[in-house]
């Protein structure tokens, strides 16, 4: 396994500063996000699709300091009923330039469509009243299964594969979803990458999700969370209220170890149920906290990744009887 950094989480400093803290830190990878959700601070999305000098300049920056460029994040809703086209574009183009790049994946979500007639996207997550059935199998079986065998197919031309993160409010949030997803596409390019954080504050067991992933993870992004039990308890986990209101909600994304009430030995169990499950790839941090600087957060979770993480091959054999 290898530990790195998607470097949003550091967003305020300059790419070259970033990827001193990455390998003063350890870490041997870098996930860089290109737009969409992300301001994309540390690259130029349209310089690197039209010029082959702006690929080589942005990976050799990467590379003089001993690290890989593991993957580009396109993360967005490319299913917007308003702004899916440009979105798409955004997810497209980084496809393109990854392919340029040698870069085996791109992470990004589903999407989420709006219902029939309607110019906002729709979550769906209970199948009351009754017609929310109807919308659901209308944002899978119309809107969001053409266009990804479309992706697919794309992607697979640019030997690139897409790397789907299971996330709250987009159509694929959970493990089921995201087999849904894969079974009806193509399961040589689209996986999955595994952010336990989302799935653990809808109440996911993560070993279980590992395994039933087994095969299809093609990414891992190492973030937690930390349960507010006193308004957990009074109104539950679905919760709409702001992130930088951390002391009103019901959870919130926090340092690595400061949230799963395991600790440092559920990230030690995560990463091997993970090589049990045929993941070897990296565990890209993400820095998501509110109440923790960037410098110190992305510090401390990658000293815990570096005291759990495997790092080598096994190389166990039967003995010789």
């Amino acid at each position: 396994m290898e530990i790195g950094l998607i470097t949003d989480g550091l967003g305020r400093l300059p790419l070259p500063e970033v990827l001193d803290i990455v390998a003063q830190a350890g870490l041997t990878c870098v996930e860089v996000p290109t737009g969409n959700w992300s301001v994309a601070p540390h690259v130029d999305l349209a310089s690197l699709t039209a010029s082959s000098a702006a690929r080589e300049e942005f990976l050799g920056s990467i590379t003089s300091r001993g690290l890989t460029l593991s993957a580009l994040n396109a993360n967005g809703n490319q299913l917007h009923p308003v702004d899916g086209p440009r979105q798409d574009r955004v997810l497209r183009d980084t496809i393109q330039v990854a392919g340029a790049l040698g870069v085996a994946t791109v992470v990004c979500m589903s999407g989420l469509p709006a219902a029939l007639g309607d110019s906002s996207p729709n979550w769906i997550t209970t199948s009351w009243p009754p017609e929310n059935v109807a919308i659901h199998n209308y944002q899978w079986d119309e809107v969001a299964i053409p266009y990804w065998r479309e992706l697919a197919a794309f992607a697979r031309h640019h030997g690139v594969k897409l790397a789907v993160e299971a996330c709250g409010g987009q159509l694929v949030h959970t493990v089921s979803g995201l087999r849904r997803l894969i079974e009806a596409t193509d399961a040589e390019v689209v996986g999955a990458n595994l952010d336990p954080s989302h799935l653990m504050w809808m109440g996911a067991d993560i070993p279980t999700v590992i395994a039933s992933l087994a095969g299809s993870i093609f990414h891992v992004h190492a973030k937690d969370v930390r349960v507010n039990r006193a308004v957990a308890a009074r109104d539950g986990l679905l919760d709409a209220t702001p992130i930088d209101r951390a002391q009103d909600r019901a959870w919130n994304y926090v340092t690595l170890g400061l949230g799963h009430p395991q600790g440092e030995a559920f990230w030690a169990d995560f990463v091997y149920q993970l090589r049990a499950s045929g993941y070897d790839g990296v565990l890209s941090i993400e820095h998501e906290d509110t109440l923790v600087s960037a410098r110190e957060g992305v510090a401390r979770a990658a000293a815990l990744l570096r005291r759990v993480a495997l790092l080598e091959a096994p190389d166990w054999v039967p003995a010789d009887i």
